[in-house]
């Protein structure tokens, strides 16, 4: 792999969870590996008043007590900052001076917004006022986490905001969905396997199902996932998105561009739910109190800061369509959720059921399933049907897998590893792109209006610890989801409980 140009990392938001948790030790790793530009350095930017070495303590909380770890943190560095003008951004500009004249660091930087959204257009106006948005010389690049809007106006409204002052090309906006290991490896099943790619579509493929499920519920942040819910925090984006790979035809280079254009397009024929259908294609939950191995488990109403008679679902499953050639007819199901059985991400592919019943009753079976697991125990499994020994030709259905777990020699990096160091390189094939993230808003506006108008449409309760609303089983049709354990080969209706 290729070695990054030396360069400076920003963290705006230095103090919260996410560098502490995810950021920082996805650096580490990949300074253990060697990935790290030559010359490189972070700097932990926020209002809390710390010093290089207050920031370097707090992350000895995620690394190890090691000579490693010592080095790595030499590299990093702190600037407290206001954000209320352009002009408290002053002392950073001159410690980026100092910083890169000191250790000889070409000023190229990265700024990653790990703030609340509403700092996401005003760091990058103060960053542009003060000259640092863009250089002839240096590159310039800002991530964004999500939320990437809380509907399509204020996605649309945040999109203009910010190029104002960055470029598209210079705007990471970061989904670790897609840097997880799995999500990339959909991209070489489906076009360098010829067992695979002739298949990959209406003719052979009945339906696509991804599920997302948690076992844990709001966890103490009641009054965040108020304004937030399912649909926002994980399908309009994470999801999506991940449809989005599944569903893409195949680019002409693998290069950024080609894949987000070819990932824009399976956003562009998602068929429109109108608001008078969402109940037909989509059915929201919420957790409900329950006993889980003996514990007493609260419902979502029971849950700090949330409202007594609130209507935020927990869980969402959806029915949709892709409106193109190759996917027409198909019916394409999401479901996510929180407090259900076991933590679990994943993508069937049902198959076609065979033609004809050659070997009769005992013969018959279920359709043939392709499940890529994304996490946890990432690999692919293949359910098929084969005979079973005696006389006759009863069929049961076998499994052909694969783990990652079994490449003993092979490291599955993290998603923030993998995104950070792409953006480090500047490749950007792995993070949103503005009209994707407008396009995705665009489809799932209509229900969120639907929800927020009538009152009618209901919001099933389900027993935490359960696998949601039994009603979201009746958008299958004659069909079932699949009622994934934590052991990729394993099927079970409660295996976690």
């Amino acid at each position: 792999m290729k070695k990054a140009e030396d360069q400076i990392l920003i963290i705006f938001g230095a103090s919260g969870d996410l560098t502490k948790r995810k950021l920082i030790p996805a650096l580490f790793e990949l300074y253990l590996q060697n990935l790290l530009p030559k010359k490189f350095a972070v700097i932990g930017a926020s209002r809390s008043a710390l010093s290089d070495d207050d920031f370097r303590k707090r992350a000895d909380e995620f690394l190890p007590d090691d000579e490693k770890a010592a080095e790595f943190k030499k590299m990093l560095f702190y600037q407290a900052v206001q954000n209320d003008s352009a002009d408290d951004l002053i002392p950073l500009k001159e410690r980026l001076e100092t910083i890169s004249n000191s250790l000889e660091i070409e000023k190229n930087y990265i700024f990653y917004l790990s703030t609340p959204p509403s700092l996401y257009p005003v760091i990058p106006k103060h960053l542009c006022e003060n000259g640092l948005s863009k250089s002839d010389k240096y590159f310039r690049r800002l991530i964004v986490e999500k939320p990437f809007g809380t509907d399509l106006t204020s996605a649309k409204e945040l999109n203009k905001q910010l190029l104002n002052y960055f470029e598209e090309e210079q705007i990471y906006r970061i989904d670790h969905y897609l840097g997880k290991e799995t999500v990339q490896n959909m991209l070489v099943t489906r076009f360098a396997n010829g067992i695979f790619e002739p298949l990959w579509n209406r003719r052979y493929i009945e339906r696509v199902e991804i599920t997302s499920a948690e076992s844990l519920g709001v966890e103490g942040r009641g009054g965040y996932y108020e304004n937030s819910g399912a649909m926002r925090d994980m399908l309009q984006n994470h999801l999506l998105q991940v449809a989005g790979f599944v569903a893409m035809e195949p680019p002409v280079v693998v290069e950024a561009d080609a894949i987000r254009n070819e990932t824009l397009k399976v956003f562009q024929s998602l068929r429109p739910i109108k608001e008078n259908e969402v109940s037909r294609f989509v059915i929201r939950g919420q957790y409900t109190s329950s006993t889980i191995a003996g514990k007493k488990v609260a419902g979502y109403r029971e849950e700090p800061g949330v409202a007594k008679l609130s209507r935020t679902e927990t869980f969402v499953a959806l029915k949709f369509f892709i409106d193109n050639w190759r996917w027409a007819g198909v019916p394409f199901y999401i479901r996510t959720g929180k407090k259900l059985p076991t933590r679990v991400t994943e993508i069937v592919i049902h198959f076609r059921k065979v033609p004809h019943h050659l070997f009769g009753q005992e013969g018959s079976q279920g359709n043939n399933q392709l499940i890529i697991r994304i996490q946890p125990d990432e690999g692919i499994l293949l359910k098929f049907g084969m005979k079973t020994p005696g006389t006759g030709f009863k069929v049961q259905t076998v499994n052909m897998d694969f783990h990652y777990s079994d490449l003993a020699d092979k490291k599955v990096p993290a998603a923030y590893e993998r995104l950070l160091l792409d953006c480090m390189q500047g490749d950007a094939t792995l993070y949103a792109r503005g009209d994707a993230v407008e396009a995705a808003w665009k489809f799932v506006q209509p229900i969120i209006n639907a929800w927020d108008t009538n009152p009618e449409i209901p919001i099933y309760g389900y027993p935490a610890g359960s696998w949601g609303p039994e009603d979201s089983d009746k958008l299958i049709g004659n069909g079932k989801w699949r009622y994934p354990c934590k052991n990729l080969s394993n099927d079970g209706l409660y295996c976690e409980l």
